[in-house]
């Protein structure tokens, strides 16, 4: 399987302001994640911030944290947010995005995502509930989310690249 690493794109602003927070709860299996919401119960109503780190494991962090923060700096397979429920004993997925404006991944982070929750025991949706279009304008520079599918600069109005252009990524190649 090919997935790609993720550098932050966002603020150096922001990156400074959380270089001292603790990084995302790596969650490994179903009592992993069982154990962090039992610890921040808000979090089944309100969602989670999440990453997919290098080694493909999900980080959690209570929803309102920074990704940069909860990725303890690093790059990333996947960040966005995540939201449980659940259903009888088990936990599944029933919100994921890849919503993340300081890493943007690009909506093929899919794949690690899914690995990342399988490895920890948890019922996945077939891809994104909620997929997001980033690509940033070659024109003013500016980080766009493209909406309805209007690939267009919301700062200059010039036409956005159609692949994924925020910033170099590097190739990960995994035996799975």
């Amino acid at each position: 399987m090919e997935l790609y690493a993720y550098t932050y794109v966002g603020p150096e602003e922001i990156r400074r302001s959380v270089a001292s927070f603790p990084a995302g709860t790596p969650i490994t299996s179903a009592g992993g994640l069982e154990a962090w919401l039992s610890a921040h119960p808000d979090s089944l109503a309100e969602g989670s911030t999440y990453v997919v780190d290098l080694q493909g494991r999900l980080r959690l962090a209570p929803r309102r944290s920074e990704h940069v923060a909860c990725a303890g700096g690093e790059e990333v397979l996947a960040a966005g947010e995540i939201r449980f429920q659940r259903t009888g004993t088990s936990l599944s997925v029933e919100e994921v995005s890849n919503q993340s404006t300081g890493y943007c991944p690009d909506t093929d982070c899919w794949a690690a995502v899914a690995l990342a929750l399988g490895r920890a025991g948890v019922t996945a949706p077939q891809g994104f509930t909620h997929a997001v279009i980033f690509r940033r304008c070659d024109r003013c520079g500016e980080r766009n989310l493209v909406k309805e599918g209007w690939f267009v600069c919301v700062f200059c109005d010039a036409d956005l690249p159609a692949g994924w252009n925020l910033a170099p990524r590097r190739r990960i190649q995994t035996g799975s």
